[in-house]
């Protein structure tokens, strides 16, 4: 929808140019007779510049680009009346872009709440513990963690106190849905057991926006269609569960180097499979990890995630998060490539497929793009 909306404002802008040469001939049409007073080829002018500005400003991230934008279409829609015989399909392009506008805007506007969770925790965060992490720092943990933290490359890299992480995938509702290209941006903050998760999505050609919002133990899943509609927000201690469950998924998958939590309690293990523990904000979650001869993990397994049924309740089901293939990023080996599945009874459903595109630890600024 940003390339749709750059390409169109940018072209609608030249058109509007054109007043500008016919008013001042500098260009004749001679198939039609047109006249356009100087007084009205410049107003043609300023409307093709503001167009033309908002454009670029929009690709540079100003906050105002529609307050330009929106003043352009005033004085096109005024100027397209004043010569609506040769100028009146224009209107339809106004139409078309002020949509497009609207939606981007409730889409900056929705997002606003992900940028302000973030920027708080960021600024308390600001003096964040570094410290290089050595071997003797997981000597206590059971050997598949050990083995699975070498692999990763987290020794003699710096401690993890938050991170940030982008991923590109597709979700769908159940077998029989069409998938939906998904990019999303997240924040986890490890000691405040902080999460905060904005994704953006088509559906039917349509955009949707997603945020998860997991802080203080309290998770709340809002999805709207334009970034306007509600058409799923669910809360409840259901979603504290789950949303739990998410966080410690997280760590093991996306921050290996914050398995040292000691909010973490080792149950079961052997070479290739531990099975562990995590509480906080009063609820504990389990989850079993699944490990390689050469210390990769395989597989993240937890019953302990409710799924959403047909009729909108919650029912428990068991969820994995099955790893397809790592990737070094930003020096680390990290799982990359994954799929999020729920085993119900009669069938399983991987509804999600993820790939990570960029990883940052302890960053120290707000990503607004």
């Amino acid at each position: 929808m940003k390339t749709m909306l750059i390409i169109l404002v940018f072209i609608h802008g030249l058109l509007h140019l054109l007043g500008f040469t016919i008013a001042f001939n500098i260009t004749k049409l001679s198939e039609v007779a047109i006249s356009v007073s100087r007084f009205s080829g410049i107003l043609w002018l300023v409307a093709g510049l503001l167009l033309i500005n908002s454009v670029l400003f929009y690709i540079n991230d100003k906050d105002w680009w529609w307050i330009i934008a929106g003043v352009a279409l005033l004085l096109s829609q005024y100027l397209i009346i004043l010569n609506w015989k040769e100028a009146k399909y224009g209107t339809l392009i106004n139409v078309i872009i002020l949509a497009i506008i609207l939606v981007s805007v409730a889409t900056a506007q929705f997002k606003d709440q992900y940028h302000k969770d973030v920027q708080e925790q960021l600024d308390k965060n600001a003096n964040h513990n570094s410290n290089i992490l050595t071997e003797q720092d997981f000597e206590l943990l059971p050997n598949a963690i050990k083995k699975y933290l070498k692999y990763c490359g987290v020794i003699g890299k710096p401690k993890v106190n938050h991170f940030k992480v982008r991923f590109s995938g597709q979700l769908r509702k159940d077998t029989s849905a069409a998938w939906m290209p998904v990019t999303s941006s997240q924040y986890n903050f490890v000691d405040s057991t902080s999460r905060f998760f904005f994704m953006n999505a088509m559906m039917k050609g349509m955009p949707v926006a997603g945020y998860h919002r997991f802080s203080n133990g309290k998770a709340v899943m809002d999805i709207r269609l334009l970034s306007l509609f509600k058409v799923q927000y669910k809360a409840g201690k259901e979603m504290d569960e789950a949303e739990t469950v998410t966080f410690f998924n997280d760590m093991c998958c996306l921050a290996p180097a914050t398995l040292l939590d000691k909010r973490i309690k080792w149950l079961d293990s052997d070479s290739h499979k531990v099975k562990a523990s995590f509480t906080s904000n009063g609820i504990t979650i389990t989850a079993t990890l699944y490990f390689s001869d050469d210390g990769k993990m395989t597989n993240f397994e937890s019953n302990d995630r409710f799924a959403i049924a047909a009729d909108n309740s919650f029912k428990k089901a068991q969820w994995s998060t099955p790893i397809r293939g790592y990737k070094i990023i930003n020096g680390i080996n990290l799982p990359a490539i994954a799929e999020t599945i729920w085993h119900f009874p009669k069938e399983d459903l991987c509804y999600g497929s993820f790939t990570i595109t960029n990883v940052e630890y302890n960053p120290t600024y707000l990503d607004t793009k």
